[in-house]
């Protein structure tokens, strides 16, 4: 799967890929088209460009050189849809013949950067100087194009007379002559000179691709720096020192707000997550996810440290997946969305992440559906964490807890905007079968009717 089909359903990585300053529409592209990799020695090796391109960008001596490079890039068109008219024999116009030899003074510019950033070994870039040369007749050594004289013999007479007769205010008849027979001589030149460019094709697409790449390469290292990215290892087990979600950490420091990393460790097998409302346990799924999507797309991931075990596929169930134009409520979206993870994991190993399934049901069903989902889901190699406010499920598979509130701050009033410092959203190792009961101490923190509290309380009392 490629990171196109990878952020359909998943904001956080779409945000990550929005926020990679990419110079280029050919980089967008290429960025877009990168494979979901759960090749070890292939993630290794682009996290080696990663961490050269990453040097490359802090190397102030050369910051020319870096600064030259992005600019080249800015440079950068998309011609696929030249390349394939190219070598399906589609001749070329004056302006794609342009297009491509301001691809080639390009990227010999670019390589030019790459070798004084050291980074010839990482970005090696295809030598284009024999189509240049094509392209480039009377070798002025430009990136401009238009059919040169030197093209054909007949198009330096006929253009000294048409421009005589066109400064004169010559026959009219005869300057149209010349300009229809000027035209016919330059389609033949096009046609001749896309004919010699056929053979280049492949060495034009691979310079292309090889620019379109570096663009994601130095976006990736860009983001990298500034969101102090780390370099995941490759393990057995999934464990993150320290993960943030890099879109919830930046609101939270723009509001002033408190932001507290998490520190997990993912076995194989089933985790059930359990703690209060307002704990973060949505949260926590969906940085995992993105974090596993962006270590094997061949990006850095937010943690202090990270050791990735690599999976064939992220399933998650997160959120309302009500879809009212099938007309299908929550419930039924959210249990045929598990139904397919379900299946899913019987053929492949999975990063699994559910968030509180059946919560939208009856709970005395509810509890015996995510049962059988627990039941399933310990019978596969894949990795699994489900949040849960149900208690008492019967199962022995591992758990962990939200801490959750901590004893009042001194002189820090407990109010709806303060309730943020009060939360412990670090996780604790749990081995009771119980869920942690804080609903109406959040709902009395959040100022909501008392009436409606004090019967809650009392209900709970009389059971």
């Amino acid at each position: 799967m490629r990171i196109k089909e990878l952020i359909k359903n998943d904001a956080g990585f779409q945000y990550i890929i929005d926020s990679l300053d990419l110079q280029s529409a050919a980089g967008r592209r290429g960025m877009l088209n990168t494979e979901f990799c759960n090749d070890p020695a292939t993630l290794e090796t682009e996290w080696n460009r990663l961490s050269e391109a990453i040097r490359a960008t802090n190397d102030i001596p050369n910051r020319r050189y870096y600064i030259d490079l992005r600019h080249c890039l800015m440079c950068l068109h998309d011609l696929s849809g030249t390349f394939a008219s190219l070598a399906s024999h589609t001749p070329l116009n004056e302006v794609e013949l342009f297009e491509i030899k301001n691809l080639c003074y390009t990227s010999k510019a670019a390589a030019t950067a790459i070798e004084g950033l050291a980074l010839t070994p990482t970005l090696p870039m295809p030598d284009c100087s024999a189509v240049f040369a094509i392209l480039d007749p009377d070798h002025t050594g430009i990136a401009n194009f238009y059919i040169y004289d030197s093209y054909d013999i007949r198009l330096a007479p006929l253009r000294r007379e048409l421009n005589a007769l066109q400064t004169s205010g010559g026959d009219p008849m005869r300057i149209s002559e010349l300009l229809a027979e000027q035209a016919e001589i330059q389609n033949e030149v096009c046609l001749r000179l896309s004919d010699e460019l056929y053979p280049w094709v492949d060495t034009l697409v691979n310079t292309l691709n090889q620019m379109a790449y570096a663009d994601g390469l130095l976006a990736r290292a860009k983001l990298a720096i500034e969101w102090n990215l780390v370099r995941p290892a490759i393990g057995d087990v999934t464990r993150y020192k320290n993960l943030f979600n890099p879109r919830l950490k930046q609101r939270n420091e723009e509001m002033h707000m408190r932001y507290q990393p998490v520190s997990i460790e993912i076995r194989p097998g089933v985790c059930l997550v359990t703690g209060a409302n307002m704990a973060g346990k949505t949260v926590l799924l969906k940085s995992i996810g993105t974090a596993q999507m962006m270590a094997q797309c061949g990006m850095y991931v937010p943690a202090e440290e990270a050791t990735v075990h690599l999976v064939q596929g992220v399933a998650t169930s997160i959120g309302d997946d009500q879809d009212e134009m099938n007309g299908l409520s929550s419930y039924a979206s959210e249990i045929i969305k598990i139904s397919n993870i379900l299946a899913d994991c019987r053929q492949r190993e999975l990063l699994v992440l559910i968030d509180e399934p059946a919560r939208t049901t009856n709970p005395v069903e509810g509890k015996a559906l995510v049962q059988a989902i627990i039941k399933i889901l310990e019978q596969s190699p894949s990795f699994t964490l489900i949040t849960t406010h149900y208690g008492q499920l019967g199962s022995t598979c591992r758990r962990l807890r939200v801490k959750g509130f901590v004893e009042d701050l001194d002189n820090i009033p407990l109010t709806p905007q303060s309730i943020n410092r009060f939360i412990d959203y670090s996780l604790t190792e749990d081995q009771s079968d119980n869920v942690p009961h804080e609903a109406l101490r959040i709902a009395a923190i959040l100022n909501c009717d008392s009436e409606m509290i004090a019967l809650a309380e009392k209900s709970l009392q009389t059971t």
